[in-house]
């Protein structure tokens, strides 16, 4: 059994996510349904990464969109209060992708060093900086992550519904992973 359940008819989302901003997504992304226009208010927080090879067929105004590397929310708890509080939403999107460059952080080391070189720092600067930071944005597997991730946020916030996602990078389509 495949890891993820592709979309490739309305059939494919399930039951549970289906009359839902989750399922909304999927539609628009995944099935090309016809975007409406503009939205009244903001139905859903995604989170996904900062890579820029990543980008969401959406409609305006349709979600609160959080990019951080590996869509790591732990460090933006706050912002994810604020637009469930404030912003209203009571659904995330938690959209992983494949070959993410936080997953495997430690291999790149080297490289980070040597491009905060390149811009002025000094390699000892470079080298604690990524010491003392990189363990707080190291993901390991992309799935594994976003699932652990999609957990954590369901018992930090009990009433909202949260999706965990993969974008596949090689056709730019979303599938849901298996939990």
């Amino acid at each position: 059994m495949k890891s993820f359940i592709e979309i490739a008819s309305e059939l494919d989302i399930p039951e549970r996510w289906r009359e839902t901003p989750i399922g909304a997504l999927l539609r628009y992304h995944d099935l090309g349904a016809a975007l409406p226009g503009r939205a009244e208010k903001p139905e859903l927080l995604i989170g996904m990464c900062m890579d820029s090879r990543k980008h969401l067929r959406i409609p305006d105004n349709f979600a609160f969109i959080l990019r951080t590397g590996g869509a790591n929310l732990r460090l933006a708890e706050f912002r994810v209060s604020y637009a469930i509080a404030v912003g209203g939403v009571r659904a995330i999107a938690l959209i992983g992708h494949t070959n993410c460059g936080m997953s495997g952080l430690s291999a790149r080391r080297g490289l980070f060093v040597e491009g905060l070189v390149a811009v002025g720092w000094t390699r000892a600067a470079a080298e604690e900086h990524f010491d003392r930071l990189a363990p707080q944005h190291e993901i390991g597997p992309e799935g594994d992550f976003i699932r652990a991730e999609a957990r954590r946020l369901r018992e930090l916030y009990p009433k909202v519904a949260v999706a965990p996602l993969l974008y596949r990078i090689d056709d730019n389509r979303i599938a849901l992973l298996r939990e």
